[in-house]
């Protein structure tokens, strides 16, 4: 079997994972889930500075970008291991998703956001009612009811 590889590609690839730039940034972990009537997503963002978080949404997309400032050139590192630059990742909703009431907090390096369900989505019992135009008539002579169309 042969197998055409690009070293080149792969580093770049890799640098920007590991980087991002303005243009083309870095994306973020994530994790989401339902609890309950609300949906619960979690972003790793270790060292990232809080006021360098932005959250948009527009219509049904919300955006996350965050930057790690770059190191300072002074410095003589021995080594750089950790991402620096720009961090960006776009989730797009569901319909069903109250996107005004969304909560954000910032602890420990995750941006949890915290989503409740609309109530539109929301299971609800549907009555059946009874058309306005029947008339039940309780006869004394039986113990059954009749409909009777009026």
């Amino acid at each position: 079997m042969l197998m055409r590889t690009d070293p080149f590609r792969d580093l770049d690839r890799f640098t920007q994972q590991v980087l991002g730039t303005a243009a083309r940034p870095a994306a973020m972990p994530m994790d989401a889930w339902r609890d309950g009537e609300r949906f619960i997503v979690e972003f790793d963002l270790p060292g990232i500075a809080q006021d360098s978080l932005d959250l948009d949404i527009e219509h049904n997309v919300v955006t996350v970008r965050a930057q790690r400032a770059p190191v300072d050139p002074n410095r003589d590192m021995l080594a750089t291991e950790r991402p620096r630059g720009v961090f960006s990742r776009q989730l797009v909703l569901g319909d069903n998703l109250d996107t005004e009431k969304i909560a954000a907090n910032y602890h420990d390096g995750v941006l949890r956001l915290v989503i409740p369900v609309a109530e539109k989505a929301k299971p609800r019992k549907i009555i059946v009612d009874r058309p306005a135009d029947s008339v039940i008539v309780d006869t004394a002579s039986s113990s059954a009811r009749e409909s009777i169309d009026a």
